[in-house]
């Protein structure tokens, strides 16, 4: 089938969604920091749904023990996850826009990566960072929302995944126990659960806004 051009593509989505709500959904523009399993899978669903306008941010290039649960192709094993997520996310909405940051994200410079964003995903591995990022967002960063992530490693025990409203801008999703620290591998069944999650609450925020 042909490509379909930018006033196809809107109009499908409009079949799907309604004009108000794909209205809604152009006009945001959604942080995500970090690409690995969270992230891109997070910036997949949203391409799909068409958001406006993603912001990601990630020092690190594509490697094997990446590809287990993570939006990425063996071709691309070296490439910087930025250009490689862009790449892949080009393919699912040709016109969706892209700001991409390959650098690593610290207190100092998210308020600037992220200035344009009303929402931004936490997506990192690490609990140093998830908190960094949280913290930062909260402090530095007036009137923006953080949906963040907490427990998720394993395998199984689906229905304890949960989506929490901690604060009006803080959103927590996950089982609250299940991290590397406690000896759980992260596999993509889980992973894909959680970033569905974050990407549902990213959704609903926008709508009901």
């Amino acid at each position: 089938m042909a490509k379909l051009n930018k006033e196809q593509f809107e109009a499908m989505l409009i079949e799907r969604h309604g004009k108000s709500v794909h209205e809604k959904l152009k006009s945001a523009i959604i942080g995500i920091a970090g690409l690995g399993g969270l992230g891109s899978n997070v910036a997949f669903s949203l391409a799909r749904i068409g958001i406006g306008k993603l912001v990601i941010a990630d020092f690190d290039s594509v490697e094997p023990s990446n590809l287990n649960r993570q939006q990425y192709f063996i071709e691309q094993l070296g490439t910087k996850k930025t250009a490689a997520l862009t790449e892949n996310l080009l393919k699912i909405n040709p016109y969706l826009k892209i700001e991409g940051h390959s650098l690593k994200l610290t207190a100092g410079n998210i308020p600037e990566i992220f200035a344009d964003c009303s929402i931004i995903t936490e997506c990192f591995d690490k609990a140093d960072q998830k908190q960094m990022l949280v913290e930062t967002v909260l402090n530095k960063m007036n009137d923006v929302i953080t949906v963040a992530v907490s427990g998720l490693g394993g395998y199984g025990r689906s229905n304890e995944i949960q989506t929490r409203k901690i604060s009006d801008r803080l959103i927590l999703v996950g089982d609250g126990k299940s991290g590397l620290e406690s000896g759980f591998s992260l596999m993509a069944p889980r992973v894909a659960i959680a970033a569905g999650h974050q990407a549902n609450a990213i959704v609903e925020l926008i709508l009901e806004s």
